[in-house]
């Protein structure tokens, strides 16, 4: 299987954007994993995608806000909240590149029930919060009925930008997700600018999220990449 080429700049969507959202100060927490660890947990006919011999998961907390559907003005209270997801990397048959998500928090709950009914996608709703100063964001989460279920990152963005890094093109260029409905996996287009990278710190994390999603020992050990983006304006292909 030739898998396709890991580029830094989307390919253009085959399909009219039917949807489009803001991402904005992203932290990407990655550690390695093992292959073996990360097979289970993808969709059927999907294989860990992997880096240096190594798979990865992700813990990423970001603001997503502006979300707009088939053209309209951006939705309110609904379209706007903290999200905080773990997240694998995965290859198809055919070579298709793909994020899987084992979990996805966030604090609206119409927005969490929706993306459950039509994309199958692992949302859960939860208390979600952001607090920033200057350039240290203090992300919480914290699952409603599952207090067990949390997080908090604190994280500091820097100001040195990250150019020409395979690992981070790895972690970052994914411009389609899988996920699997009704007896299907499907590919599921997007499209968005280069991601501004820039280094950063991890001043602190607390977490069982991913332990819940089945990487108990992550957590405790510091992790493989640390980075941080501002943010870009995504659009969704049909």
């Amino acid at each position: 299987m030739t898998r396709e080429p890991i580029s830094p700049t989307a390919p253009a969507l085959e399909s009219r954007s039917v949807a489009s959202q803001r991402w904005s100060h992203l932290v990407f927490l990655h550690w390695r994993a093992d292959a073996a660890d990360v097979a289970p947990l993808l969709p059927a006919g999907l294989t860990p995608d992997v880096f240096d011999g190594s798979a990865w998961v992700g813990l990423i907390p970001f603001v997503l806000d502006r979300a707009t559907v088939f053209g309209s003005p951006p939705v309110p209270y609904f379209g706007d909240f903290v999200e905080v997801n773990v997240r694998l990397y995965a290859v198809d048959a055919r070579g298709r590149r793909g994020v899987v998500f084992v979990s996805l928090e966030a604090s609206r709950l119409a927005a969490v029930l929706a993306a459950r009914a039509i994309f199958a996608l692992p949302y859960v709703w939860s208390r979600t919060t952001l607090e920033r100063d200057g350039d240290t964001f203090d992300y919480r989460s914290r699952r409603h009925g599952a207090p067990d279920a949390a997080s908090r990152i604190v994280a500091t963005a820097g100001d040195v930008p990250v150019l020409d890094d395979p690992l981070a093109d790895f972690l970052t260029a994914r411009w389609a997700l899988f996920t699997r409905v009704r007896g299907r996996t499907l590919y599921l287009r997007n499209h968005h600018a280069p991601w501004p990278l820039f280094e950063a710190r991890l001043d602190s994390l607390d977490d069982t999220l991913l332990a819940k999603a089945g990487f108990p020992s992550l957590a405790g050990r510091a992790p493989d990449s640390v980075l941080y983006s501002p943010g870009v304006t995504t659009r969704f292909g049909r």
